[in-house]
């Protein structure tokens, strides 16, 4: 009845209107909704430690201890790292001064040997700056331990989710029967979340430590800071690598010279390309069920609406809005083939 008296295109600026507000309305309080969806990434990401200790009949109180310290210890040793490095990395970058302006004499000298104006080469200098950029760095890591300061908020979260656990899983199947595709929505919302952090974490770890072993041999400062960073920046889709890569780069350069960024710059894109490129999408498959145009937007309205984190958690948020407003609704498929980018069978 409400198809016939009310035009398509209405209901689909109204969904598109109530979307704008949800999320301007989830902007404004995204200092709390950024560590409620952190924390519930987390105690999805650890639920198969669960799973396992019920299998072997272990106490419920165990089920519940066991994944939420190593929620804690997670996050307190991300925080720990980061506050060390960040610190580290302030402290560092003045020391730069005198290089940067050597650099700049060298850059003009060149330029006058080769018959470039002055012009071009300012232009050039203003959009290379490498304090803006390894501003970028810090400023990514500042935000990420701006969130971590609400260490407290997240434990307390982690540990009222990890304590719902279970009866969260009975309501759910006992659901099964008034709302079956909204529960199997949410479940297949939990596997390809859970399956996309532990392999892209796992990768993650691959690569950051290659490329910490990598910044060592180059004498590169702060590879530990740089490979943390590798790390966090695996998370955020098309341009994590780029993130991760630019501020050793540029640091390579100011403390080695243009060889040091080149070997740098090879040595990352090398890393990436075998663990990223080549071996990870055999492993990860349709986990994250997204099309390319959609990760990419969806990594422009999360970190919009939720700052650095929120491009962190851009592919968990897109799969739980998905979940909710796509895969429960039986009648939603082409828009589910749209957002995927796959034909659906039959």
């Amino acid at each position: 009845m409400l198809d016939q008296s009310v035009p398509r295109a209405l209901i689909i600026l109204v969904g598109i209107a109530a979307a704008v507000v949800v999320l301007f309305g989830i902007r404004e309080v995204a200092s709390i909704a950024g560590p409620v969806v952190l924390a519930l990434v987390l105690v999805i990401a650890v639920s198969p430690v669960r799973g396992w200790l019920r299998a072997r009949r272990a106490p419920v109180w165990l089920q519940v201890a066991v994944p939420f310290l190593i929620v804690v210890l997670l996050l307190i040793g991300m925080f720990g790292i980061l506050t060390i490095s960040a610190t580290q990395l302030a402290s560092l970058l003045p020391k730069y001064t005198n290089q940067f302006e050597r650099l700049l004499a060298e850059a003009e000298r060149f330029a006058a040997t080769h018959g470039i104006s002055n012009d071009v080469l300012n232009k050039a200098l203003q959009a290379f700056d490498p304090g803006r950029m390894l501003g970028l760095a810090q400023s990514l890591l500042g935000s990420l331990i701006g969130v971590l300061t609400a260490l407290f908020l997240i434990v307390v979260l982690s540990l009222a989710m990890s304590l719902d656990a279970p009866t969260t899983a009975r309501i759910l199947s006992t659901g099964e029967g008034n709302r079956p595709h909204l529960v199997t929505a949410l479940s297949v919302f939990a596997h390809k979340t859970r399956r996309y952090l532990i392999v892209s974490t796992v990768f993650g770890l691959i690569s950051a430590i290659l490329d910490v072993i990598a910044l060592t041999l180059l004498d590169v400062p702060l590879p530990l800071l740089w490979g943390v960073l590798a790390l966090i920046a695996n998370y955020i889709p098309n341009i994590g690598f780029v993130i991760s890569l630019v501020p050793p780069a540029i640091l390579a350069l100011l403390d080695g010279g243009v060889r040091t960024m080149l070997l740098v710059i090879a040595a990352y894109i090398v890393i990436n390309v075998v663990t990223q490129s080549f071996i990870l999408p055999k492993f990860l498959g349709d986990a994250v069920g997204l099309s390319t145009t959609m990760t990419f937007i969806s990594l422009i309205v999360w970190t919009f609406v939720l700052g650095p984190l929120g491009a962190i958690l851009a592919i968990p948020l897109s799969l739980l809005t998905r979940a909710l407003l796509i895969d429960s609704d039986p009648s939603a498929t082409w828009v589910r083939a749209l957002v995927s980018g796959r034909i659906p069978r039959g």
